[in-house]
C-alpha cells in the first residue's frame, strides 16, 4: 500500500484517457494577433496536435471563445476537428465564470482539467487557478498557450505553480494518455500526429520506418 499522500506525485497523478478534460480556450484572430511570447505557427501547430491527440484517445474536448463577433471565431484548423460542435462564445474574461462551460466540466465527471489558452496570463491562468482553487486537478499545456509577452507568460505560469497547476507540453499530453507503446488501438494515430507536428520527432520516426521497410543490401556496396 503506497503512503504517498501527495496527489501530484505516483501513477494516479498522471492523465489517462478515462481521468480528464480538454478545454481550449480563445485560440482566436485578435489573440493571436497579440501574441509575443511565441511565434503564432509554433502555437497553432501545438494546439492542434493536442486537439489530435485528444480526439484519438476520446477525451472530452470543450472548444470556447471570447466575444467571437469581435475577436473572430475559433481558428479553421481546431473547428474542422471537432464539426459538429459549436464552441461556447463568453463575455467572461474567466472562462471558469461561465456557467455554461461549468455545466459541461460536472457533466464529463472527471477530476482532471487540462487547459490551453490565449493568453497565458489572463485566459489561461485565471481559469486554471480557480478551478485548482475548487478542488480540480488542472494541467496547463504551455507550449499551446502564448501571452502578450515572454515575462507575461513565463510569471503567468510561476504563478499557476504557486496556485497548484501542474504546467506540461503537448508532446507530454500524449506521451501520458498512450503510455505503452503496446497499446496498438491509438498507437497508430499518436505517430501519425507526430510526424505531422513533431518536428524533427517525426522525420526520425519516418526515417525509421523507411529503414524497417526497406531490404537490408546483399553483395559488394556501390563505391566502395
Amino acid at each position: 500500500m503506497s503512503l504517498n499522500n501527495n496527489p501530484k506525485a505516483g501513477l494516479g497523478a498522471l492523465l489517462t484517457p478515462d481521468n480528464c478534460v480538454l478545454i481550449l480556450i480563445d485560440h482566436q484572430p485578435f489573440q493571436f494577433a497579440g501574441l509575443r511570447s511565441h511565434d503564432s505557427q509554433s502555437v497553432i501547430n501545438n494546439v492542434v496536435a493536442l486537439a489530435k491527440t485528444a480526439k484519438i484517445f476520446n477525451v472530452p474536448t470543450l472548444l470556447t471563445t471570447v466575444i467571437e463577433e469581435r475577436g473572430g471565431y475559433i481558428i479553421q484548423q481546431l473547428q474542422e476537428l471537432f464539426p459538429d460542435q459549436k464552441p461556447i462564445n463568453r463575455t467572461f474574461i474567466n472562462t471558469w465564470e461561465d456557467e455554461n462551460v461549468i455545466k459541461w466540466v460536472k457533466a464529463q465527471g472527471k477530476k482532471k482539467i487540462v487547459i490551453a489558452a490565449l493568453w497565458t496570463e489572463i485566459c489561461l491562468a485565471f481559469p486554471a487557478i480557480q478551478a485548482a482553487g475548487e478542488g480540480y486537478e488542472v494541467y496547463a499545456v504551455t507550449d499551446a498557450s502564448g501571452g502578450a509577452s515572454i515575462e507575461a507568460h513565463e510569471m503567468a505560469v510561476r504563478r499557476m505553480v504557486q496556485a497548484g497547476v501542474t504546467p506540461i507540453t503537448t508532446g507530454v499530453f500524449g506521451g501520458e494518455l498512450q503510455r505503452d507503446w503496446a497499446r496498438m488501438g491509438t498507437a497508430a494515430g499518436l505517430a501519425d500526429v507526430m510526424v505531422a507536428h513533431s518536428g524533427n520527432v517525426g522525420t526520425s520516426y519516418v526515417w525509421e520506418q523507411q529503414l524497417l521497410n526497406t531490404p537490408v543490401p546483399s553483395g559488394p556496396v556501390a563505391g566502395m
